[in-house]
């Protein structure tokens, strides 16, 4: 009876100091998290350090037109080697073209839909034989059908999930054992504010771009824990509307303050993301801090502050 006694004190004693350690860990937690949230808000305010990219191989989907051609330049401008890679090869060879006036980075085109598997894995192998493993990664090929969820057609839905969504899928597993053969890499994927919020007349382009979100966050995770832990970097971007053609009919009620994009203001402001080793970013950057901040309000309150802002698109059927 006594040994039964002592046993069950020594085990009662046990789990107390397991729960203790426990509160203790999570205090120690907490106190690391809030000093590191108040050490980035003091580098929020002091100058960005930005890092040297000149000796990347970055390979660019989507580079015949619009935000792809301009990261292109600039990625050139900053002596990076630059892998153009677009399914329209006349888009393409022009961008190829007026990146290699700036004679600063190496820059090269391959044409490929990669939206099929096939086609990524061989351009994979073409770019390491003719130009060598690549370093940075930037899926920014993307399509958008603007109208109602009931004029969408099954070949449209399949296809804005080939492009937007499967493509990253296909890169991501050509061209990382590239970045894991330099134990080192960055891999930078297009999302969008419709990523981030729900819009009308862009239902399958919101699911795709929430797709590209969450493969992020879980490839992210996934590096995270693995042996390249440091080594091979994840960075999201979350564009607003910009000037490229796909907003064939956008809806701005305030034109000053949340117009239109300019293409190359976002590229830059998407290396600059890289180059600060950025996980996420929204352009503009407030956008984030906005819907962080809009989703702790009741529903209807966020709802109203949508409304209120009421920026979208109208359809291109009409």
């Amino acid at each position: 009876m006594i040994e039964r006694e002592i046993i069950h004190t020594t085990t009662a004693s046990k789990r107390l100091f397991d729960v203790l350690q426990d509160v203790l860990q999570f205090l120690l937690l907490f106190l690391r998290i809030f000093l590191e949230m108040f050490i980035m808000l003091i580098q929020k305010v002091l100058p960005k350090r930005l890092k040297d990219i000149s000796g990347e191989v970055v390979l660019i989907t989507g580079t015949g037109h619009g935000i792809g051609r301009e990261l292109a330049l600039h990625y050139a401008s900053l002596g990076s080697t630059v892998i153009c890679v677009d399914i329209n090869e006349k888009n393409n060879l022009q961008t190829v073209q007026k990146a290699k006036r700036l004679n600063l980075g190496n820059v090269h085109s391959f044409i490929c839909d990669v939206s099929k598997r096939a086609e990524v894995m061989a351009l994979a192998d073409r770019v390491k034989a003719e130009v060598g493993p690549i370093s940075v990664l930037v899926n920014n090929v993307g399509i958008m059908p603007t109208h109602p969820i009931l004029q969408q057609s099954a070949e449209e839905i399949q296809r804005v999930f080939d492009v937007n969504v499967f493509s990253q899928f296909w890169t991501i597993q050509a061209f990382l054992s590239h970045m894991e053969e330099k134990n080192r890499g960055h891999i930078i994927a297009l999302s969008s504010i419709a990523g981030v919020v729900g819009l009308s007349n862009l239902v399958p382009y919101c699911a795709t771009k929430f797709a590209v979100r969450g493969l992020m966050e879980a490839l992210h995770e996934e590096l995270r824990e693995g042996p390249y832990r440091n080594m091979i970097k994840t960075t999201t971007i979350f564009p607003y509307m910009t000037n490229t053609g796909l907003c064939k009919h956008p809806k701005v009620k305030f034109p000053s303050i949340l117009g239109l994009l300019d293409p190359k203001e976002v590229a830059m402001r998407i290396v600059e993301a890289h180059r600060s080793d950025a996980l996420e970013a929204t352009i503009p950057s407030c956008l984030l801090h906005i819907n962080n901040w809009t989703r702790l309000l009741p529903d209807h309150c966020g709802l109203m502050l949508k409304d209120y802002i009421d920026s979208g698109v109208e359809s291109d059927l009409i």
